[in-house]
């Protein structure tokens, strides 16, 4: 992501139209990444009593995020006046005001002036889908309304601070005033070693991984978790949404380098091929272990490829991204099922995906980066620096997500009660179910009727309600 600090130059800028189309575009891909992507790709991995929740959480989190965004969220993040590093002023920009004009990230005289709202609404998505991620950790049981007021809180204390702090010339940026500067020095006003986080390893994926970590521990594990199977309900949804996050990545990463030019053409091409890669490595570490490659794995395969890729798709060579597409595959289809060996109910494996793939990309980058990474012979100051980023981004966010989660679990509640957890979140918090099985007549009653269901007993939604 190029840091936008650079006023259009000249006295009367003329705006670039293609860079300008580009972006907007790319805003709507990544919103679509939301909803519905990632609304159908969560929905389908729960059961059928919790699917209508489990896709509200996402429309809930656009919501709020979106209003938080324009009013202050926007400054806090990418505003003029740097805090301690840590966050921007919120009130020079509070409510997108003095944002009318253009903007160019890159500094050339012409080329890339775009509207400065362009690019707020491409941001805006980025914090929308990040709270959104959080949500697959808590699926089944938690209250609608506590959601919404985490999702508030948590995208004000620590998404927008780690967004100013990688994105927005903060700490963890490649600027003078810089954790990378202040350890390996600055020439002309920018470190040498400037940290790597094209589109979101450690704003978006460790963040988001790291806040459904400390969720899942606070909130506790589903009724019946490691004892009765809790399978996804409907499978092709699942597929949907993930064909439909890969499509919406290419807005997420290309989109980053905020304009139609080389970068991002070769940007589509490394999140392409990772993706590829990712997915079968998942696939072959599944029918290695367990004799069988499934659909889920390859929905999941897709999306640990799109996290790896994420912050190093503009670092690396196609070759290099296969190579980071492939350990992540693998990498996360062995992370998933250490929340059995541990205990905890990560509900649709936001650890096992994003914050496994998310640190893995973030620190492969420094690892295959053709420019700087340690493989290309460039030594080890890159690598160092991605560590160093992607350990604070954790700690940041575990810190944060702890003090929001207990806090409302003392206020608010988190949990539904056990008696709604086990009829459905759907009817508890929503009076809502997706499916009507009740048969009501016809050739389906008739059906029913010959295996022993009557019109008395409602279908129940099988094995995975």
């Amino acid at each position: 992501m190029t840091t936008l600090v650079t006023l259009a130059a000249a006295d009367e800028p003329t705006i670039d139209y293609a860079s300008t189309a580009f972006l907007i575009l790319c805003a709507s891909l990544v919103l679509l990444m939301t909803t519905p992507a990632l609304a159908l790709f969560y929905g389908g991995m729960t059961r059928a009593k919790s699917v209508l929740n489990m896709m509200m959480m996402s429309f809930g989190a656009m919501g709020v995020v979106g209003i938080i965004y324009v009013v202050y969220g926007y400054s806090m993040s990418f505003g003029p006046t740097n805090l301690a590093g840590i966050i921007a002023n919120p009130f020079d920009k509070f409510g997108l005001k003095d944002t009318a004009g253009l903007v160019n990230p890159f500094g050339y005289d012409g080329y890339g002036n775009i509207p400065e709202l362009a690019f707020v609404g491409f941001q805006l998505t980025f914090a929308v889908i990040t709270v959104a991620l959080i949500s697959g950790a808590i699926a089944d049981r938690v209250r609608f309304s506590t959601w919404l007021v985490f999702s508030g809180l948590w995208v004000t204390l620590c998404y927008f601070p780690i967004a100013h702090m990688v994105w927005g010339g903060g700490l963890l940026s490649g600027s003078a005033d810089g954790l990378s500067a202040k350890i390996f020095g600055v020439t002309d006003e920018v470190a040498n070693i400037v940290p790597i986080d094209f589109a979101g390893g450690t704003v978006v994926h460790i963040n988001a991984g790291m806040a459904g970590l400390v969720l899942a521990l606070i909130t506790g594990k589903r009724l019946g978790f490691g004892k009765e199977a809790l399978r996804p309900h409907n499978v092709p949804l699942v597929m949907i949404g993930a064909g439909l996050l890969w499509f919406g990545w290419f807005g997420f990463n290309a989109g980053s380098e905020l304009a139609p030019d080389g970068t991002a053409a070769l940007v589509w091409i490394n999140t392409t091929v990772a993706t590829c890669a990712a997915m079968l490595g998942w696939l072959l570490l599944e029918k290695l272990r367990d004799g069988h490659a499934t659909s889920i794995g390859a929905a999941s395969g897709v999306v640990a490829g799109l996290v790896a890729i994420t912050p190093a798709c503009g670092a690396l060579s196609p070759l290099g991204s296969i190579a980071l597409g492939l350990v992540a595959g693998m990498l996360s289809a062995y992370a998933v099922g250490l929340k059995f060996k541990f205990g905890f109910d990560d509900s649709l494996d936001v650890v096992g995906v994003h914050l496994v793939a998310g640190l893995w990309g973030t620190i492969g980058a420094g690892l295959l980066s053709t420019t700087t990474g340690l493989l290309y012979g460039h030594g080890v100051k890159q690598t160092v620096i991605q560590i160093l980023i992607a350990l604070i981004s954790v700690a940041i966010s575990g810190v944060v997500t702890a003090i929001i989660g207990y806090a409302l679990k003392s206020t608010m509640g988190w949990r539904i009660t056990e008696d709604a957890e086990s009829a459905g979140i759907d009817q508890s918090e929503h009076a809502e179910t997706a499916y009507d099985l009740s048969p009501r007549g016809g050739r389906l009653a008739g059906a029913l009727g010959a295996v022993g269901v009557t019109r008395e007993a409602p279908v129940t939604e099988g094995a995975n309600a």
